[in-house]
Order: structure tokens, then C-alpha cells, then sequence
């Protein structure tokens, strides 16, 4: 078939016809005569079109047919309208390509998951690596492979994944690197002396020097072609000097700098979620955790083996996710109501502490196992038992971590604020209903906290996120002691005066619910506070206490009861001793 493109009738000039020449001879073995010129002018875009016959000296346009030529491998090939191969010569880049985005590297698409797997082995993403040959395979077709201007878009990749990539592609692609790397220096150096050109017609229309200025650079650097992903060009007609190459070398290592800066802010971030549990702020400008700048070869052993090995969410169901979590937690809240109901407490020569009211050894034992979880975390050695068990992680679930989480804090603010709450409102919650009830209240709140954050993260999945803490269940803890004196006023260093009675136990409940309400008002931004388990503590601590309540209303009825039957008997006794 023929083949027609529309080209100007301007005679090409002489070094653009010697550049061409000096192109078509690499293949003047193979190639006829003919063959390699009409070749040369498949590979060129036009104004650097050679017309067939005669050129035409009327200013419009015309159309010249363009022989199809045989394919030779790299550097001669047909035109097809039709063609749906991999894009893989330089004169067929679509004009929207750009390097951060790459080209399709195969007809069939995307490497799958398994395949990814093959070729680059665990620890790389089927979306990364993917991305990763679209780069490589653009850069292939366009001459950048071994532009330094380009690295950036992949510098968040290691060698041996760039490695492995090229290696693929060079087997499952060829492409004539070579070649293609040359078109795109002619492209170049075409772009310069067009700029060039046009500052000399300038010249010798106005009489005067045209100074360079930064905005007439950055239009010449606007004329290179866009499609090539070229580097700026500059006002040198022979090319890119030595100085050129150092400046885009220093512009890519600071560009490299940046990124990378970027990416740790990123990654603070990321461990910042895992602080969901708690009400601390967490502070964006320092590490966090157990994240540092900079660590030993033994720490990064310890880290890789605490770390897990899975690129991707595991694939199951919602149910298969939320099931065997919420199974445990429903036996585990059956037997805290059998604890609270059931439990008696030891006399005084029996206890561990007979010194220390029973309120205060139990809120202390609380507070030291939290202590001694949170100096755990500073143990490289323990951290692969912890972020299995001490940490909520819905991805892959585990149902201990649903009991183990309440107990873990991984900053020192997030623990020292819950403890303090702990304190105060655990040793008056305790002192009123007793060691086991207080353990059924603080324990059930803080499991079915996490179970209801655990099914929020997983219906909406956003398995990206985990949480720890034991905010959930302090939350429930405050909830019941204010439930249990709702109607009761309190007053808060003597404010209000007498005769006012204070703020009711309702209203501090308003006040928890309302502040983390506020949390998730839109504008707000990101926030790292885990708001689903503290209503959902809440929400436990308020039906334990209407339990305990309800518990307690019947045992009064009880005594009542047994003290008229005891009033009863003990009148009809004297009555038949009377009569006697």
C-alpha cells in the first residue's frame, strides 16, 4: 500500500541532508541505495522531509508517496496504519509521552502477580514492578535509558530491581537502544540549530545582538520534541558539553535528595498510624518509634525479621477477616461477665499486697504491664512476638492481638497520658463495684473497641491501617464511672461554688462523645487517633455499668427480702414464746 504525509516544499539544508546520510549509511550493507534514503525519510519527521520528485516552489503544502520499505531489525522498518505491536522504534513515541508514565512493554499487558513474583522474586509489588518497565521500556524507545535527568522517577528502586527489569525486557522486547539513543541526539542538536537559526535571522533583521535571556531559553527548551523526553536544550550548536552533563548530574542529585527526604516524611507517617490507638499527638518532624536516620547492620537484621515478608494484603473474604476475631472476643466477654459474676475476693492474709488497698495493686498491676509492653518495643529481639500479638494489624488478623493491643504503646506520651486516666477514674471505678466487675468492665471495653475499629478497617478497606493502645478501653472505663453517677454533680478544683452542684456525670459523658465527634469533622485533616475504638469502648463501659446497676438494684432487693423474712421469723418467735 502507499502511504502519503504532507511535507513542506523547502529545500532541506545541507547539514541536516549530511546527518541523514551519514544515518542511513550504518545500513548501506544490507540496504539498497534507494531503499536507505526513503528510509531515512520514514525516519524523520517533517520539515526534514526529502520529496520524490521535483520539490515544489509554491508556498502551500503537497503530498509526496512514501514507498513502504522492507523491516530491518533496529533501524529500518515498514509503516503500517494497523500496527499494534509494542511501540519500539523512536519515531513511533505518541506525542503525550512522558518518562514518569513509561510505554506498554508487551501486547498482552501487565506482568500478574505470579509473574512478578519470577522475575524479581518477594519484596516487590506487582504495581511497582510494573511501573518499573513501563519506565525502562520508554526509555529504551525515547534514548534516555542513561540520561541522569531521568533517574529521579526511578530512584525509590534498587539497582538489582533495575537490573533484573532491563534484563527482562532486553529478552522479551529487543529494542535497538543504540539507535534509538542516536535519533534522539540528531533531535537535538536539529532543536539547536533551529535556535540557533532563528537568533541569527534575528540578528540580521534588527541590526542589534540578541542578548539570551532565561525566558528565550526556556522557549527553545519548549521547541525540543516533547515525545522524546529530551533534555533542555541550550545555545551550544556543538552539543552538550562536559559542564551541561555536570549541572543535570547535580540537578538529579539534588532532585534525588529531595525525593528521598519526601519519602521518609512519608514513611513517619505511615508509623504515625500505628500510634490510632491513643490520644497523644504525634509530632510529623521526628522519627517515630523505633525509625531512626541511620542503623547498625544488627538492627536492620532484627528489623527485617520483625517486619513481614507479604507485599500485598493477603486475599480473603470480609467475613474470613472479621470471623475468628470476633468469635474470641465473644467467648472472651462471656467469661469476664462469668469473672464479674462469680468472683469473690481473698481475705487479707491471702493477698499479694495486704498493705495496698485492692483498688490501687489492681490499677497498678494494669499500669505495670502496660510499662513493661512498652519497654518491650525497645527490645529489638522481642519485636517479631509483638507485631504479631501487641499490635492490631487487620490485614493479617490474629485474635490475640485484639487482647494483646490494649496493653501496647509504642510513645512514651500516648502511655503516660492513658495511665494517668487510668488512675484516676480505674481506682474509683474499682472501689465501687469490685475487683472483678472493674476487670469485666476494663477488659470487654477494650476488646470490643478493637473489634469495632478491626470491622471498620476491613468493611472500608483501608487495610493499610493498624492501631494499638489502650484508649478503648480507659474510655470504657470513665464512661461506666460516670454512668453509674450520671445524675450526680461534680466539681472541678471547687468550681462551680456552692450552691451550684457541678457538672453532671452526663455531661462529661456529652463532653468524651463530643470530642471525638469534633475528630472527624471534615477540614480537619489527617488525624492519628483511633476514634472508632474509643466509641466503641464507650459504648462497652456504658453497658457495664447498666449491668453492675442492674446487678446491684437485685442484690438490695435480695437483702430486703431476706431481712423481712428474718424481721418475720424473728416476731413469730417471740409471739410463740409469749403464748408458752
Amino acid at each position: 500500500m502507499s502511504v502519503f504525509f504532507g511535507i513542506s516544499s523547502s529545500r532541506p539544508t545541507l547539514p541536516s541532508l549530511a546527518r541523514l546520510v551519514s544515518i542511513c549509511a550504518a545500513s548501506a550493507a544490507e540496504t539498497p541505495v534507494a531503499a536507505r534514503s526513503y528510509a531515512c525519510i520514514a525516519r524523520r519527521a517533517p520539515p526534514y522531509s526529502i520529496p520524490f520528485g521535483a520539490p515544489d516552489q509554491s508556498p502551500r503544502p503537497r503530498q509526496w508517496p512514501i514507498r513502504q520499505i522492507p523491516a530491518r531489525a533496529g533501524f529500518v522498518r515498514s509503516l503500517s496504519i494497523f500496527d499494534g505491536a509494542v511501540i519500539k522504534h523512536y519515531v513511533d513515541l505518541p506525542p503525550d509521552y512522558r518518562d514518569e508514565v513509561g510505554l506498554p512493554f508487551r501486547k498482552s499487558g501487565d506482568l500478574t502477580k505470579d509473574e512478578v513474583l519470577s522475575v524479581f522474586g518477594p519484596g516487590t509489588s506487582t504495581r511497582s514492578a510494573n511501573k518499573l518497565l513501563r519506565i525502562l521500556h520508554g526509555r529504551r524507545v525515547a534514548g534516555t535509558l542513561e540520561d541522569p535527568a531521568f533517574r529521579r522517577h526511578t530512584a525509590q528502586y534498587r539497582d538489582s530491581q533495575v537490573q533484573t527489569a532491563l534484563a527482562y525486557l532486553r529478552k522479551t522486547a529487543p529494542v535497538d537502544e543504540i539507535i534509538n539513543a542516536g535519533l534522539r541526539a540528531e533531535d537535538e542538536l536539529q532543536a539547536l540549530e533551529e535556535a540557533a537559526a532563528a537568533a541569527r535571522k534575528a540578528d540580521d533583521a534588527n541590526g542589534d545582538e540578541i542578548i539570551a535571556t532565561p525566558e528565550k531559553e526556556n522557549t527553545d527548551k519548549e521547541e525540543v520534541p516533547r515525545r522524546a523526553g529530551l533534555k533542555p536544550a541550550n545555545d551550544d550548536v556543538y552539543g552538550v558539553g562536559v559542564f551541561d552533563k555536570i549541572r543535570a548530574r547535580n540537578i538529579a542529585i539534588r532532585e534525588e535528595e529531595e525525593r528521598r527526604l519526601e519519602e521518609e516524611r512519608r514513611k513517619r507517617e505511615e508509623e504515625a498510624s500505628q500510634n490510632m490507638g491513643g490520644l497523644a499527638r504525634i509530632d510529623a518532624d521526628k522519627p517515630l518509634g523505633l525509625v531512626t536516620p541511620e542503623m547498625s547492620p544488627t538492627m536492620k537484621e532484627w528489623q527485617a525479621k520483625g517486619q513481614s515478608q507479604l507485599a500485598e494484603a493477603p486475599e480473603m473474604s470480609k467475613a474470613a477477616r472479621l470471623g475468628p476475631s470476633a468469635l474470641f472476643v465473644t467467648l472472651f466477654v462471656a467469661g469476664l461477665a462469668a469473672l464479674a459474676e462469680f468472683y469473690l475476693p481473698p481475705k487479707s492474709e491471702y493477698r499479694l499486697f495486704p498493705d495496698i488497698p485492692p483498688s490501687a495493686a489492681t490499677v497498678l498491676t494494669l499500669m505495670a504491664i502496660n510499662l513493661l509492653v512498652y519497654v518491650s518495643w525497645k527490645i529489638p529481639p522481642l519485636w517479631p512476638v509483638l507485631n504479631r500479638y501487641f499490635i492490631l494489624v487487620p490485614a493479617t488478623p490474629r485474635p490475640l492481638a485484639v487482647v494483646g493491643a490494649m496493653f501496647s504503646h509504642q510513645k512514651v506520651t500516648h502511655l503516660m497520658i492513658n495511665m494517668l486516666f487510668l488512675w484516676f477514674f480505674g481506682t474509683r471505678l474499682h472501689d465501687e463495684v469490685g475487683r472483678g466487675a472493674f476487670l469485666a468492665a476494663y477488659l470487654s471495653s477494650g476488646s470490643l473497641g478493637f473489634l469495632a475499629t478491626m470491622a471498620n478497617i476491613v468493611l472500608r478497606g483501608n487495610l493499610h491501617l493498624s492501631t494499638l493502645g489502650a484508649s478503648g478501653a480507659i474510655y470504657g472505663v470513665t464512661t461506666a464511672y460516670f454512668w453509674l453517677h450520671r445524675f450526680e454533680g461534680f466539681k472541678i478544683l471547687g468550681l462551680p461554688p456552692d450552691p451550684y452542684r457541678g457538672v453532671q456525670g452526663l455531661g462529661f459523658i456529652g463532653l468524651l462523645l463530643s470530642l471525638n465527634l469534633a475528630a472527624l469533622l471534615p477540614g480537619r485533616g489527617e488525624h492519628m487517633i483511633d476514634v472508632v475504638s474509643h466509641m466503641g469502648g464507650m459504648g462497652a463501659g456504658l453497658a457495664c455499668a447498666a449491668l453492675l446497676e442492674k446487678r446491684r438494684e437485685a442484690r438490695k432487693r435480695e437483702r430486703g427480702e431476706v431481712q423481712e423474712a428474718s424481721s418475720a421469723a424473728s416476731n413469730a418467735t417471740e409471739r410463740i414464746i409469749r403464748k408458752e
